[in-house]
């Protein structure tokens, strides 16, 4: 983490999920800042443009509008806006500012829908995302074309990363706009509350997905700040795949419920299958090193011990 220590760095949504856990893993011998959603509206140019004019020298815009397939379908025209926004503003204030270097982190929803896996990034623009994420992955995507034009034409040091599937503990155990693990482990622990016997989920079970750790995250977009500075997409993953099906048993059992999983056909699979490509960050020294029964076990343990205070949402 040399090339890191004595830098003062930027982090947008540093109170997010994977902000949080981003900031814990940066080394302390520079000034790290960043400021919450509460005081800083990347939404609003003049505050962008304000609060990056502060002479950092590397800015980590992690800052995003987040959710399930539920989320996405119902508020696509914010999921677009708000990630493109918040990115343009971002991105536009750090070359304004003479900030020498932006990380970008985008997301696996910007593959096509039917891209063979593992997914490699020259894939990226050979066809439409999934319907269901579309206008957010297009939205990522989009910055990441973005910022490599900014390397090109004004030498702005550029890292672009594409984390799979993350999960962990302190993830979004909201109703409405969770992912697939938490939102798994909160229907199993509902229904072991109300000691019901049949949980039915969403879709057919049969998609797969590709689900990194966060901290796993957190390191690897250190990692390729030092390393990969082109703007060229690099892939964070685990490696391999899991169904729904699977993993759903996997966490019914974990959590001890043993009544029945049904699926919902009438409600969408999302992307059918997913899983990176993670070869350029294993050659920076780069792996992901929780493996999911670990990583799942720690974040049924870690809502468990905090759904008094998660419930209401």
């Amino acid at each position: 983490m040399s090339y890191l220590s004595d830098k003062s760095i930027y982090v947008t949504g540093c109170e997010g999920f994977l902000g949080t856990r981003l900031w814990k893993a940066l080394p302390s011998g520079g000034k790290i800042v960043g400021h919450p959603h509460s005081r800083l509206d990347l939404l609003d140019e003049q505050a962008a443009m304000l609060a990056l004019s502060h002479n950092y020298d590397i800015i980590f815009h992690l800052a995003a509008e987040v959710g399930g397939i539920g989320a996405n379908k119902a508020e696509p025209g914010r999921f677009f806006y708000t990630n493109m926004r918040m990115g343009l503003n971002v991105i536009e204030s750090a070359r304004l500012n003479n900030v020498p270097h932006v990380v970008l982190v985008g997301t696996v929803c910007s593959y096509p829908r039917l891209a063979k896996p593992p997914f490699q990034p020259w894939q990226l623009f050979t066809g439409y995302p999934e319907s269901t994420n579309a206008p957010y992955g297009i939205a990522k995507a989009a910055l990441g074309v973005m910022l490599q034009a900014y390397h090109r034409q004004y030498g702005m040091a550029a890292t672009y990363v594409i984390p799979t599937n993350l999960y962990g503990p302190g993830d979004n155990f909201d109703q409405e706009r969770s992912h697939v693990i938490p939102a798994l482990i909160r229907k199993f622990d509902e229904a072991l509350e109300s000691d019901s016997d049949t949980v039915i989920l969403w879709g057919t079970g049969q998609a797969t997905r590709d689900f990194l750790y966060v901290d796993d995250a957190a390191d690897g977009i250190l990692c390729a700040a030092e390393h990969s500075q082109e703007g060229v997409p690099l892939n964070l993953g685990s490696g391999s795949e899991i169904k729904i099906a699977d993993l759903a048993v996997r966490i019914a059992d974990m959590m001890g419920y043993r009544g029945r999983i049904l699926y919902d056909s009438s409600q969408p699979d999302g992307q059918p299958r997913r899983r990176v490509d993670n070869w350029e960050a294993r050659q920076f020294g780069w792996q992901s090193k929780i493996e999911l029964d670990d990583g799942l076990n720690r974040t049924i343990t870690w809502w468990r011990q905090h759904r008094e205070t998660n419930a209401c949402v």
